[in-house]
C-alpha cells in the first residue's frame, strides 16, 4: 500500500501541476484574446446567435472585471502550481543528481533549485507564453475557446474579482483618471494615419489609396490659411469695371469667379461669376458695372479648420470664401478647387497654368514657392525646422535674410528632429536652394537638392550667394 501512495501522490501531483499550468493557460488566452479584439468584430460576430460569440461579447463590454478575473486566475494558478511542482519535480531530479554522483550534502538544494527552474520556465512557456501568442495571432478563436471558461470562474469568484476590482479603480480615481470597463474603440486621425500607412507599406493598401485616405484624414488638421489662393495670386476686378472687363478678364485667366473691390482686396465688395454678365445683353456690357452683378460670399478667419472650411463653401452658391487675417485684412481666398486638390491632387483644366507646382529633375526638384513646408516634405523628404513661415518661399527668405535675387543659392536649416538624445546633431542632411524666378518681390520657383556628404564640410560656412 505504502509502495502504491509513493506511486500514485507524485504521478497525481505532476498531473495536477499540467492542470494547473493549463490553467494558467486558459487565463492568459483569454486576457489577451480580449484586448486584441475590435469591438466591432466582437458585435458582428454577435449577431450571429451564437452562445459562444454572445459570451465573448459580454465579456469583451465588461472587460475591466474579466481582466481582473483573468488577473486573479493567474495568480491563484500560478502560486499553487509552485507549491506542488516544486517538491514534485525535486523527487524526479533526486534520483539523478544521485545517480551522477553530486556529494549528499548537496543533493537536497540543487534538486530544489533545478525543480524550481524548471517548474517556473515550464509554467511561462505553456501557461503564459505560448497563449499569449496564440491569443494574439487569432484572437477571435481563442476568446471563443476560452469564453466558458472565463465566465464560469468570474461567476464563482464574483465577489472577490469585484472588491479587488473596485480597490485598483478607487486607487485610478485618486490619481485623477476615471477607469474604464472596456476599450476604446474609436481611432485618433494620428492612429488612422499611422494604420494607412502601415498598410501601404504591406501591401494591403495600394499606394494611390493609401495617399487619398492619408490626405482625408489630415484635412481637417488643416486651416482656411494653409488652403487658401494667397492674396498676391488673386484676380480681382474694380467697383468701376463693366461686364465686358469681366469677360476679358475672364478669357485672360481662365478664372469665373472674381473679387469686386472698392480700392484694394482689403475693400472687397464681393464676388461677380463670369455666367453672370450672359444676363447682360452684348450692346450694355461696355456700360455695364460689375458691381450690378455681384454676390455676397461668406467670409472666414485664416485659423477655420478644413471640415468647418468645406461646409461653409458647400452651402454658398458660388463656392467661394474670402479669408481675412487676424487683423482684419484679406488674406486670400478659398474655393471648392482648393478643398478638392487638397484630397485628391492637383486638378488642371485647360484654363490652369500648364507649369506643375512640383516636378522632379535629375539634380533635385524644381518647386512652386508657395508650397507648404509640409508638402514640400511629402514631396520631397525635406524636413523643415519650425519657424515663422508657412511656404517653402517663405523658409527661403528666413534663411536667406533678404528678398533674393534670380539665381541665389542658400543653405536650408537643418531639422531639429533628426538630433540625437545627446543634443548632438548626427550628420545632418543639409539641403541647397536656388531661387529660379520671382515675381516681383515674391519667390515664384525654387529648385531644392540634397547636397552630398562630402560636400558638407566645404558648405558648412557658406549660408548664401548669387
Amino acid at each position: 500500500m505504502d509502495v502504491l501512495l509513493s506511486v500514485l501522490i507524485p504521478v497525481a501531483s505532476l498531473l495536477g501541476f499540467m492542470a494547473l499550468t493549463a490553467g494558467t493557460a486558459m487565463f492568459v488566452a483569454a486576457e489577451f484574446s480580449l484586448t486584441a479584439l475590435e469591438r466591432t468584430v466582437v458585435d458582428a460576430h454577435a449577431r450571429e446567435g451564437d452562445l459562444r460569440a454572445r459570451q465573448v461579447q459580454h465579456a469583451h463590454r465588461t472587460l475591466s472585471f474579466q481582466l481582473s478575473g483573468a488577473q486573479l486566475g493567474i495568480t491563484l494558478t500560478t502560486l499553487i502550481t509552485g507549491y506542488l511542482a516544486e517538491p514534485v519535480l525535486a523527487q524526479f531530479v533526486l534520483p539523478v543528481l544521485n545517480l551522477i554522483g553530486v556529494p549528499e550534502s548537496a543533493v537536497g538544494g540543487l534538486s530544489l533549485a533545478i525543480a524550481l527552474i524548471l517548474a517556473t520556465s515550464l509554467s511561462m512557456v505553456f501557461g503564459e507564453l505560448v497563449p499569449k501568442n496564440l491569443a494574439i495571432s487569432r484572437p477571435l478563436p481563442t476568446a471563443r475557446a476560452t469564453a466558458g471558461f472565463q465566465a464560469g470562474f468570474s461567476f464563482l469568484f464574483k465577489a472577490a474579482i469585484t472588491g479587488l476590482n473596485g480597490a485598483a479603480n478607487t486607487m485610478v480615481r485618486r490619481l485623477g483618471i476615471e477607469p474604464a470597463d472596456e476599450l476604446r474603440s474609436a481611432r485618433s486621425p494620428e492612429e488612422l494615419i499611422a494604420l494607412v500607412r502601415n498598410s501601404a507599406v504591406h501591401g494591403s493598401l495600394d499606394e494611390a489609396t493609401a495617399t487619398l485616405v492619408d490626405r482625408s484624414l489630415k484635412f481637417g488638421e488643416l486651416t482656411a490659411e494653409d488652403l487658401m489662393t494667397p492674396r498676391v495670386k488673386i484676380e480681382s476686378l474694380a467697383r468701376t469695371d463693366t461686364v465686358a472687363d469681366l469677360l476679358s478678364a475672364a478669357r485672360r485667366t481662365g478664372h469665373s469667379r472674381f473679387p469686386v473691390t472698392g480700392g484694394d482686396l482689403d475693400d472687397t465688395i464681393g464676388v461677380v461669376h463670369v455666367k453672370e454678365a450672359f444676363t447682360v445683353a452684348p450692346a450694355d456690357r461696355t456700360a455695364t458695372p460689375v458691381w450690378r452683378l455681384l454676390q455676397k460670399v461668406p467670409v472666414v478667419p485664416s485659423s477655420l479648420d478644413g471640415d468647418a472650411l468645406m461646409d461653409r463653401i458647400r452651402s454658398h452658391g458660388l463656392q467661394i470664401a474670402l479669408v481675412v487675417d487676424e487683423y482684419g485684412g484679406t488674406a486670400g481666398v478659398v474655393t471648392m478647387e482648393d478643398l478638392i486638390e487638397e484630397i485628391f491632387g492637383d486638378v488642371r483644366d485647360e484654363h490652369d497654368d500648364t507649369e506643375a507646382e512640383i516636378a522632379e529633375t535629375s539634380a533635385g526638384w524644381d518647386l512652386s514657392g508657395l508650397l507648404r513646408v509640409d508638402e514640400v516634405e511629402a514631396a520631397t523628404g525635406y524636413n523643415a525646422p519650425d519657424g515663422d513661415y508657412e511656404t517653402l518661399g517663405g523658409l527661403v527668405l528666413t534663411a536667406l535674410g533678404r528678398i533674393p535675387d534670380e539665381g541665389d543659392h542658400v543653405i536650408l536649416p537643418a531639422s531639429d528632429r533628426g538630433r540625437s538624445s545627446d543634443g548632438f546633431d548626427d550628420a545632418p542632411e543639409l539641403w541647397e536652394a536656388i531661387v529660379l524666378r520671382m515675381e516681383g518681390r515674391r519667390i515664384d520657383r525654387v529648385t531644392i537638392s540634397r547636397i552630398p556628404q562630402s560636400h558638407h564640410s566645404a558648405n558648412s560656412g557658406e549660408m548664401s550667394h548669387g
